[in-house]
This record gives C-alpha cells, sequence and structure tokens, in this order.
C-alpha cells in the first residue's frame, strides 16, 4: 500500500481517513504483481531528473528558431524591444509611448525587457518560452504532489501538450498564468489546513501575479478552487452547515484585491464588448492536442487512449476523487463562456488546455513493477518525441519564409513607416500561416520602425502610438486591408467611415503585401516598386513616399477583437 504523507490534499480529514480506502490506494491488488518483480517507484530526485531531460527536448524547437512561428509572438516581443530601448532610440521614442497602467496582461512585458538587458530580445523571448514551458509541466507535478502526497511521475504525459493551438496563437501571458496558476492550487492545497491567514495570503500574492497575466488565467486558478472547496464542502456535509458555508465563502477574499485592480485598469472600458457562440466549442477541447498534423493528433490521442485504458485495467492508475468534481466544474464553465470577453478573443477556446494540466494533476500512477516503469518511460518518450518532431519538422519548412522575411527587414531604412496589407481575405487562417501574420513587426526590432498591426490599443497594451501617428495605425486589432481595399483608397478618403489606410501612398514609406502567390504581379505599379519578392510575401517601397508630419485623422473603424 501507498503511504500518504500528511501533506497530502485533506479530502477527507487525516482523522477520519482510512488507509484502506480504495480512493486513496495507489497501488494494485497483491496478486496483480508477483512480489519478486516489485520495486521501488521512482523517487522524488528521479522524476526531477526526467522531467529536466523531457524539457531540454520539448525546447529544441525553441531553441533552434530565433523567432518561432507563433502568430501574435513577434507582435508581442516588438513591445519588448520598445519597453527595453525607447529611451535610447530616437525612432522608437519619435513613434511610441509607454503608459505604464495596472493592465490584465503585463506578465511579459514586465520579465522580457529585463532580460533583454543582457542578451538580444530574440533570446530573452526564447528564455521566457522556455520558463513558460518549466512553470507548466512544474505546478502540474506540484499540484499532483499537494493531492496524493508523494512525487508521481503521471504530470510527465502533459509533455506534448506543452505545443498546443493556443501556443501556436501565440498567447504567451495566458498560458505563463496557467502555470501559475497550477503552482498556485498547490500552495492552497498544502496550506489549507494551516492557518487561515497564511492560506489566504499566499493565496492573495497569486491572486495578484495572475491578475498581471491574464484575466482568463486568474479565471483558472478560480475555477480550480472553486472545484476544491465544493469538493470539501461535501465531504464535510456531516459538520454544521453555517462554518462550512463561512468557509467556503472565505476562499474568495483573495480575489477582492482584483477587483479595484480591474476598476482602476482601462481594460474595463472594454467589459461590454462580449458575445457567446454555440460553434467552435468542439473545436476547443481540439486545440488542448492539436498543434499541425492531425496524423500526430490522433496517434497522440491512440497512444493516451490505449495506455491509459490498460493502466486502469490493470489497477495501476487511480484518480483523486478530486477529479470528477474538476471535470464538472471545468465542463460547466466552458460551456458557458463566451468567445469574446472584454474584446479578447477565445476567451473559451483557450480553456480546456489549461483544464488539462489541472486535471492530469489528479491522477497518479503506480511505478514499482519493472515492466510498468519501462512502459511508462517508453510512453512518455514515444509521445514527447512524436510532438517535437512534428514541430520541428514543420518549424524548418516554414524556416525558408521566416529567414527571407528576416532579411527583407534589414533593406528598409531606420525609422520607416511601415503598411500590412493581405493579398487575399482569408490570409493567416491556415496555422501554418501564423508565423507570417505579425512578422512585419520585425521591422520594429530591426529598424524601429512603425508598423500599422502593431499591438497597441488602449485597455489591452501599455504600448500606445503616439498621438501625431495614431491615425495611421489599426487601433482596433483588426484585420489590415486587402489589395482590392488599398486600390481603392490610394487616392481618396472616405469621410463616412474614415480607415487608417485611406491616402496610404501619402502616410508610409512601405508596403508589406502578406500571403501572395509565388511571383504575382504588382497590384500598384503607380504607387509601388518591388523591393522583394519572397515566399508568401513582397515587399515594397512606395512611390515618393512622405516622411514628413502625418495627418490628424481619428480612426474610426472597428475591427476584429484581439486573440
Amino acid at each position: 500500500m501507498v503511504r500518504e504523507s500528511s501533506h497530502a490534499m485533506p479530502f477527507p480529514e487525516p482523522a477520519e481517513m482510512n488507509v484502506h480506502d480504495p480512493r486513496l490506494t495507489l497501488a494494485p491488488e497483491p496478486a496483480a504483481v508477483p512480489p519478486r518483480r516489485r520495486l521501488a517507484a521512482l523517487s522524488g530526485g528521479q522524476i526531477a531528473v526526467v522531467t529536466i531531460l523531457m524539457l531540454v527536448v520539448a525546447s529544441i524547437p525553441i531553441w533552434t528558431n530565433p523567432v518561432p512561428p507563433l502568430s501574435d509572438y513577434v507582435n508581442h516581443l516588438s513591445r519588448m524591444q520598445v519597453i527595453a530601448n525607447i529611451g535610447k532610440d530616437p525612432n522608437l521614442s519619435r513613434f511610441y509611448e509607454i503608459v505604464w497602467q495596472p493592465i490584465p496582461n503585463l506578465m511579459m512585458d514586465l520579465i522580457v525587457p529585463v532580460i533583454a538587458r543582457v542578451v538580444s530580445v530574440y533570446h530573452a523571448g526564447q528564455i521566457f518560452l522556455i520558463a513558460m514551458f518549466a512553470l507548466l509541466i512544474s505546478g502540474a507535478i506540484a499540484l499532483n504532489r499537494a493531492l496524493f502526497g508523494r512525487w508521481s511521475a503521471f504530470p510527465l504525459v502533459a509533455f506534448p501538450l506543452l505545443y498546443n493551438h493556443v501556443f501556436l496563437v501565440g498567447l504567451t501571458n495566458y498560458i505563463f498564468g496557467i502555470g501559475l496558476a497550477l503552482w498556485a492550487l498547490a500552495c492552497w492545497t498544502f496550506l489549507r489546513e494551516k492557518h487561515w491567514a497564511i492560506r489566504l495570503g499566499v493565496s492573495t500574492l497569486f491572486t495578484v501575479s495572475l491578475f498581471f497575466c491574464h484575466l482568463s488565467a486568474l479565471g483558472v486558478y478560480g475555477v480550480g478552487l472553486l472545484a476544491m472547496e465544493l469538493y470539501r464542502l461535501w465531504t464535510r456535509r456531516q459538520e454544521p452547515l453555517g462554518w462550512r458555508l463561512v468557509d467556503f465563502v472565505a476562499t474568495g477574499i483573495p480575489f477582492l484585491p482584483a477587483l479595484p485592480l480591474l476598476l482602476l485598469s482601462p481594460t474595463m472600458r472594454l467589459a461590454e464588448e462580449n458575445y457567446w457562440e454555440r460553434l467552435g466549442k468542439i473545436d476547443g477541447l481540439i486545440y488542448a492536442v492539436q498543434v499541425y498534423s492531425d496524423i500526430a493528433a490522433f496517434a497522440l490521442l491512440a497512444l493516451a487512449i490505449t495506455g491509459m485504458a490498460w493502466a486502469v485495467r490493470r489497477n495501476l492508475v487511480r484518480f483523486h476523487p478530486l477529479f470528477w468534481v474538476m471535470l464538472a466544474v471545468c465542463g460547466i464553465v466552458y460551456l458557458a463562456m463566451p468567445r469574446v470577453a472584454f474584446a479578447t478573443y477565445m476567451a473559451d477556446q483557450r480553456l480546456p488546455i489549461a483544464f488539462v494540466f489541472m486535471l492530469i494533476a489528479c491522477a497518479d500512477i503506480d511505478l514499482r513493477h519493472r515492466l510498468v516503469r519501462r512502459g511508462f518511460l517508453a510512453f512518455l518518450v514515444v509521445t514527447l518525441l512524436v510532438r517535437v518532431i512534428e514541430v520541428d519538422v514543420t518549424w524548418a519548412e516554414l524556416s525558408t519564409s521566416t529567414s527571407e522575411f528576416r532579411a527583407s527587414v534589414k533593406r528598409l531604412k531606420p525609422g520607416a513607416k511601415v503598411l500590412v496589407a493581405y493579398a487575399k481575405g482569408d490570409g493567416g487562417d491556415d496555422v501554418a500561416e501564423y508565423g507570417l501574420v505579425h512578422a512585419a513587426c520585425l521591422a520594429i526590432i530591426e529598424r524601429s520602425a512603425l508598423v500599422t498591426t502593431v499591438f497597441s490599443v488602449k485597455g489591452k497594451q501599455v504600448l500606445h502610438v503616439k498621438p501625431e501617428y495614431r491615425s495611421i495605425v489599426d487601433n482596433e486589432d483588426g484585420t489590415p486591408p486587402t489589395v482590392a481595399r488599398l486600390l481603392i483608397a490610394a487616392d481618396r478618403e472616405d469621410p463616412d467611415a474614415p480607415k487608417y489606410w485611406d491616402n496610404w501612398p501619402k502616410h508610409y514609406d512601405y508596403v508589406y503585401l502578406l500571403f501572395t502567390d509565388s511571383d504575382a504581379d504588382n497590384p500598384d505599379p503607380a504607387h509601388l516598386t518591388l523591393m522583394q519578392d519572397g515566399t508568401n510575401f513582397q515587399l515594397y517601397r512606395v512611390n515618393g513616399s512622405a516622411t514628413s508630419a502625418v495627418p490628424q485623422r481619428q480612426q474610426l473603424s472597428a475591427g476584429e477583437p484581439q486573440r
């Protein structure tokens, strides 16, 4: 039998705990495995070594790609460059300003620019991504340790899920927050029977930190606590109801500091931009396991289902009772969550990957049998390699376009104004095109340029475009104009619905045309001169471009919400 540590999650109370309770027994029946074949399970030190080795392997695609082809990542990275260098770069200070406010999307802004003081911003971004991976895995391990009272290797099955669709979209602050939320849940579990002041104080620190990661990450922590406390409320049902309800409600006290922070935040002005969608709920579940290849995703699912069925059938895997409560609560929250909340897209579809990590932490496996241990380690190696190879091969194929784009940026003059446009309306919808969506923001990093697609919406980012240039950039995180729209707006403005690209030849020095076909013709020779015809993009110089003052125009067009 497995001896439970006193640090295990107190459900039920230690005084009431029956070590023969099948809910808490993680070892198989004696007859299932011959005693002569039984050995010690993996120790905490051995699990740490395996974790580090797997983290190194999982990080290979990150370290070998200075600019990982993640949709929003380069845009965020360009903001890190501005934060780190605006005080010493006259072009950056001419176009941009940093307005520090309590915005629930700041974790990367607080960490990466500091690292960028000693390494390049590209390396600083890579370090942040690897730290994000480490936080996710270690958080799952810590929560599992808190629940079961001993170290377990089972959370390592989450390694292939470090790469998921939400990651490819580039929601780095949110994913970092998932890892922090897992650690917060682990600390809550460890401290549940300690003095209430310690428990609530630590939880308050995590709550404030999660607020600055992302509101969705704070919500993930809240969902986890709700499941834990609902289960605790049920297991103590023989105690007086009044005291149990007081204890239950007190769990929300650490969230109170987030309320004034949100009220003081400019994000509050976006509170009405919400809507719910039924379509896409299944896609959100798929996003937790899918990256590029459907075959690889199905293979991983098949391996996971087969392995889990085999282990459960032989009584090798046990689920903490919290698992089922967590599953129910997460399911209800996911179905109720809107698609857009606070003008942030994928508000619901980003949740399943966080819920999967929490659920994985609620399971344990008995590895005292040599055959089981070897099989489990083989499973970890195979599934991780399948995912890493899938990502690395795809990124290698995409690196041609990325390298060409970085080279094209070198051809821009410092301090240029760059307009981004799409050759086709559905550009960027395919996951293989994500790396190109915000690639033009490399011009901010390399040439201190003004780029129309930089994330600068008030209430969402601390980076703002200065007033004199604000009318010629996207202030709504919308979709860039298509070629057809550029041709229409080249020599005129629409007084009824002005767009930031109206009269574009007068305001920009260069145009990046994305998602082009091979050898595509110049769409507007009168205004554009081709400088580079790259893989899926073209760089044009605007003929007779103006570099003087920009006319003051109020940009009123609405766009799609930020992802």
